[in-house]
């Protein structure tokens, strides 16, 4: 094997973990190198964030022709075409891959587009054919779909999220069997474009690591959409014919029943692309998959870190940046936070209402015996909310009741996603209600109802 070149850190992957800390590599004067067997951005920009986004906003625009006809207008469906919306969201994918290369070029940073294996703690082989060595390595690999049995992916009727985003036509019904974030904006893009949507999820409510009650308005929302939610049932088989594809579930109480569609989306999870990457060969060992960590995200081989999906972080592409940035700035001798602290990260769910939060759930509370402070706004409070129509949503916070600090936001409506950093600013700040409060808001905004919000806290504590 022949050897060569000679980094300061070698990152293998490019989603956001990966190309960002390449990055901030080449921003900071490290010679890097990022090396990526697939196309620059990962599983976040090609098959994830980006394309569904992008999905959910044509579905939304072709949803808004029922608001259209109110005025009176007639629209002409029968030209519509997937395709177009198909071909669109990748449109959308190659100009931020492009992006993404542009940014690594400006930054002096060499892209590799080879399968990488690490061959001791300063050596990776690329296509097993040559070696490079790195001062320091970074793993920054990615997940995958998790796969179940008797629930495999053909991405022919049973699909991944990689699968189904994949689609050129609409099928005319989609079971979906798992309700967290995925699942969700899945079911509301397929419902939005006219697909019968039945969504499963086995635990109590759907997106169930989010507040039950904020996860209320959204099935609410959903179920008077058309979609057939189904919560507290498990999948037990799937059977397929060429036409159609049959699910059988069972309750918590034991009841069974069958549920039929043309296709079925399998979002179960993800699982870490840890394996055949040469851990083993560095003494690394996995737990479920996932590497351990410490400070800084180090692993226990020297001079390794390890970053996004792989360590058991919450799987988020704006986690994953944020770690790969720490480990670059250890390696480079700046003093960054150790890690990133579990209750400033801002969750999001891009359907319509949108779900955000970060922090303090009042489920977790309750089973910790926390002492909190419960407030709410309904959005019908706000005075933008009425005037576009959107009333559907509300605000929670959770404080210390004797502080005032804020221990969690949740927030379901429209605009949620960009709604909660106005809390979160406050709570990584240290702002209390009394200083939102008495900031000057436009009038009239959806934000407002973050200042109304935090007048209440500040009159009732």
């Amino acid at each position: 094997m022949t050897k060569t070149g000679e980094y300061d850190v070698i990152i293998l992957g490019a989603g956001p973990g990966g190309y960002v800390a390449g990055i901030r590599a080449g921003q900071l004067g490290l010679k890097a190198c990022v090396i990526e067997r697939e196309t620059l951005g990962g599983v976040c920009l090609n098959w994830g964030c980006i394309p569904t986004k992008n999905l959910i906003h044509q579905a939304g625009i072709f949803h808004s022709r029922l608001e259209l006809e109110e005025m009176g207008c007639t629209v002409d469906q029968e030209r519509f075409d997937y395709e177009y919306v198909y071909n669109q969201s990748r449109e959308a994918v190659r100009t931020l891959v492009s992006g993404v290369e542009q940014l690594l070029k400006k930054n002096r940073v060499e892209h590799i587009r080879a399968t990488a294996t690490i061959v001791s703690r300063n050596g990776v082989a690329i296509d097993d054919t040559t070696e490079i060595s790195g001062k320091n390595i970074i793993i920054a690999t990615g997940s995958r779909p998790l796969q179940i049995e008797g629930f495999e992916f053909d991405e022919g009727q049973v699909l991944s999220s990689t699968g189904i985003l994949s689609l050129k036509k609409l099928p005319d019904s989609l079971i979906i069997l798992g309700a967290g974030a995925i699942g969700c904006e899945f079911a509301y893009i397929m419902n939005r474009f006219g697909v019968r949507v039945h969504l499963v999820e086995m635990e109590k409510h759907i997106l169930p690591v989010e507040d039950a009650r904020v996860a209320a308005v959204l099935e609410r929302s959903f179920k008077e959409s058309g979609i057939e939610v189904i919560t507290g049932a498990r999948a037990e088989s799937l059977e397929k014919t060429s036409e159609k594809v049959t699910v059988a579930l069972t309750d918590k109480k034991g009841s069974a029943r069958h549920i039929e569609a043309q296709k079925v989306l399998c979002v179960f999870g993800r699982t870490p692309n840890t394996d055949a990457i040469g851990l083993e060969r560095i003494g690394l060992k996995t737990e479920g998959g996932f590497i351990p960590v410490g400070d800084y995200y180090r692993t226990e081989a020297q001079g390794v870190y390890a970053v996004g999906d792989v360590v058991k972080t919450p799987l988020l592409a704006h986690v994953a940046s944020r770690e790969g940035e720490i480990a670059v700035e250890h390696i480079a001798r700046l003093k960054p936070q150790p890690r990133i602290d579990p209750d400033t990260i801002p969750s999001a769910v891009y359907c319509e209402p949108q779900v955000a939060s970060f922090g303090l759930r009042e489920g977790q509370a309750k089973e910790k015996n926390t002492p909190y402070k419960k407030v709410m706004l309904p959005y019908r409070g706000i005075g933008k909310a009425v005037a576009i129509g959107r009333t559907e949503g509300m605000i929670k916070t959770l404080h210390d009741p004797e502080t005032q600090e804020i221990l969690g936001a949740h927030i379901v409506g429209h605009d949620a996603t960009e709604l909660i950093h106005e809390l979160l600013l406050a709570k990584t700040a240290g702002l209390l209600p009394g200083d939102i409060a008495g900031m000057v808001h436009a009038h009239p905004t959806l934000s407002e109802g973050i200042m109304e919000q935090m007048r209440t806290v500040d009159a009732d504590l």
